[in-house]
């Protein structure tokens, strides 16, 4: 079965040997991802739903280039710095997936890669397979 992969283009994929997205038949699974921007700086700096926007916006993007959607995400797990952070960053997670809700946990976690960040996301996805 042919194996899709894309890039975010960061140096940490090289580095970690991983892929931003991989799409392999009907399903794509998105790595953990975080509010950066094309530049690679974190958005939202104190904002957790900033960030989860962006996050989302950075999902989206990979799910993209893989013929998918968030219409076709049935789960995401999201690692957040501060549990007390839940309802903004739901909020921003219930706007993008409102119609979708796919199955979706939330843990707290000690920190990201980068301080700043206070929320990461993975997704997993079911699309039709290809011709």
């Amino acid at each position: 079965m042919e194996r899709r992969r894309v890039s975010s283009g960061t140096e940490w994929e090289d580095a970690v040997g991983y892929s931003r997205a991989v799409r392999v038949g009907d399903r794509v699974e998105v790595s953990g991802t975080t509010a950066t921007d094309d530049d690679g700086d974190v958005v939202g700096v104190g904002d957790p739903y900033a960030q989860t926007v962006q996050v989302v916006e950075n999902v989206e993007r990979a799910l993209a280039e893989l013929d998918a959607s968030l219409a076709d995400v049935v789960r995401t797990r999201m690692y957040v710095t501060d549990v007390d952070d839940w309802e903004a960053i739901g909020r921003a997670h219930a706007e993008a997936f409102d119609d979708v809700r796919p199955a979706t946990t939330m843990v707290e976690v000690s920190g990201l890669v980068d301080p700043e960040m206070c929320v990461e996301m993975e997704a997993i996805a079911v699309v039709a397979a290809e011709a």
